[in-house]
This record gives structure tokens, C-alpha cells and sequence, in this order.
């Protein structure tokens, strides 16, 4: 793992679009691990930029969330689903069917994570992960002092 520590979120949200952007252009079927929150928007306003202005390709990407609410079906507008829509996926060459997310409605939900799993499997894995990092120290959803081997 390489650690890269820009001066400022600018600064890293460009160098972190630059590095999803050039997994793409050389691997156009990888599959990333994407985020919610805050710690993204910028870098995917990037990235949609590159798509309009640069044409990258985004068609045979395939997408996996970290996570979902629970109770919250995809069109709710608070639903994670829904934000990847509104911030990244309708404004690039996506395949929707290509996008994944937890369903956080589903009746089943420890049956859900265990099938999200499974599917990352089948896609070969996850290329490239991108991960927030929040204001008391955790990255992803891993809290300070906490494993970063837990899965879905």
C-alpha cells in the first residue's frame, strides 16, 4: 500500500482523480470500491470533468459501495444510492447495471452483505478503493484502533 499525503483536500482530491482515472484508461473493465460523504464530491466532480472534457471512459467500469442505510430504498433522497446517482453515475458513461450498493432493504440483511460479497468475487475483486476519511481519525468505516480486515 502506498501512502500519499497532499497539503490540502484540493490537492488530494486531484491526484486522487488522476490515480482512479489512470486504473481506467489502462484497465477500462476494473472494478472500484467507491464512497458517500463529503471526502468524494470533489473528486468526483473531477472525475465527471475528465469524462466531458477528455473522454475517459467510464463503460465498462464496474462500481461497489461501501455501504447503504438501512431501511432506505434507492430512491430515497437520503439513501446512498441515490447520492452516487446524483453525484457521479448520471453524469458519466456508466452502465447502471454495472453500479452496485448495498440494499439496505432487504429482508435479509446479514444474507445481503454475504451476497455483496460474493458478487465482488465474482467481478475478480476490487481494483482500486476509495475511502473517506472522517474528522475523528476513521478512514472508511474503520474507527481509530479498529481492524481493517472487516468485510461487508
Amino acid at each position: 500500500m502506498e501512502v500519499l499525503i497532499p497539503p490540502n483536500a484540493d490537492t488530494g482530491c486531484q491526484l486522487g482523480a488522476r490515480i482512479i482515472a489512470k486504473l481506467v484508461r489502462d484497465k477500462p473493465d476494473c472494478v472500484l470500491g467507491l464512497a458517500t460523504g463529503r471526502t468524494p464530491l470533489q473528486l468526483y466532480t473531477e472525475l465527471i470533468r475528465l469524462h466531458k472534457n477528455d473522454g475517459l471512459d467510464f463503460s465498462r467500469v464496474t462500481t461497489f459501495n461501501l455501504d447503504e442505510y438501512v431501511g432506505l430504498p434507492a430512491t430515497h433522497d437520503q439513501s446512498y444510492r441515490w447520492f452516487m446517482r446524483e453525484n457521479l453515475f448520471k453524469h458519466i458513461n456508466i452502465d447502471q447495471k454495472r453500479t452496485h450498493v448495498p440494499d439496505g432493504t432487504a429482508a435479509d440483511l446479514h444474507a445481503e452483505c454475504r451476497d455483496y460479497e460474493k458478487r465482488i468475487t465474482a467481478a475478480g475483486g476490487i481494483d482500486q478503493q476509495l475511502l473517506g476519511h472522517g474528522r475523528n481519525g476513521h478512514i472508511g468505516f474503520n474507527e481509530p484502533t479498529g481492524s481493517l480486515r472487516v468485510r461487508t
